[in-house]
């Protein structure tokens, strides 16, 4: 068996061993349905809807509704648990509310970015491999289920608690959250509808103050989902509280500023002005831009 099999095994399973891990940890004081952990089959949920959407995808080779899927499963689970819970609160309705308009802004934006391009070469040299679009699939059932699982567990959980100041002040840094991600969105969406500045990078607006506004955003809404779940989290439970944790780790380590920056300076790095707005612009945090 090839290397790049055998690695591609092993991540498999550390990704599903992750995941069952983290289905015992938020099951604990959950509800049940079926006789089963609402908590923990809302995690299977997840994986199965990635692998029977993984199926057309490697048949076809196309990578054009990955996002769309991933948008969909969170939507998916987050109303599945609601529906299996029975009585739910007001903190549940406000959480779920909060995922399923993130998730809904998001998806759309993801989709209508893919038709206009019509590829995502990040999957150019996966797509023809089984294992490796496999796993790739296997891994946004692993995001999903970890940013989720705040939210997850509060939802499903057999403590309630009335409204209180931690849903109110999650409530606000989700919004403030998700309007920083929508905004640069829509600036970096403008930027590239002029087509004077084909080939050129975007350094107004949030960018300007930012070079990756967009994740800020995403890393402070999921802050805020964990801010509202947090009072009626308890023992193992509270280890779901590493969702907003795990998002800026992938984002500000892994799969989001590492390549993005790498692909920026394989474009622009040779760019004296690129290099100026690089040294003058804030990474992550939205900072006034640095003077000389």
């Amino acid at each position: 068996m090839k290397k790049e099999n055998i690695s591609g095994i092993i991540s498999i399973v550390i990704v599903l061993l992750a995941a069952a891990g983290l289905a015992w940890a938020g099951s604990q004081g959950g509800l049940r349905a079926f006789g089963l952990p609402i908590f923990a089959l809302s995690i299977g949920l997840a994986y199965l809807i990635q692998w029977l959407a993984f199926i057309p995808a490697y048949f076809f080779k196309t990578e054009k509704f990955f996002d769309l899927t991933g948008s969909l499963t969170y939507i998916s689970v987050t109303l599945t648990a609601l529906l299996l819970s029975g009585s739910v609160d007001v903190r549940s309705y406000l959480l779920a509310g909060m995922v399923v308009v993130w998730a809904a802004r998001l998806g759309s934006f993801l989709v209508t970015r893919i038709h206009k391009s019509g590829k995502d070469s990040r999957f150019d040299a996966i797509k023809p491999s089984f294992l490796r679009f496999l796993q790739t699939w296997t891994i946004q059932g692993l995001w999903i289920s970890f940013t989720l699982a705040a939210a997850l567990a509060a939802i499903t959980t057999q403590i309630k608690v009335d409204l209180d100041g931690f849903a109110t002040a999650g409530l606000l840094i989700w919004a403030f959250g998700l309007g920083m991600e929508a905004l640069a969105d829509h600036q970096k969406n403008v930027f590239r509808r002029d087509p004077r500045n084909k080939d050129s990078f975007i350094q107004s607006g949030l960018w300007s103050w930012s070079r990756h506004p967009n994740y800020f955003g995403e890393i402070a809404l999921w802050v805020g989902v964990a801010v509202a779940a947090f009072p009626v989290l308890y023992g193992w439970q509270l280890l779901t509280l590493i969702s907003p944790v795990f998002v800026a780790l992938l984002l500000i380590k892994i799969s989001g500023i590492p390549l993005l920056e790498k692909r920026a300076d394989e474009k622009w790095g040779g760019q004296v002005d690129y290099q100026a707005y690089k040294a003058r612009t804030s990474v992550l945090l939205p900072l006034p831009p640095r003077r000389k």
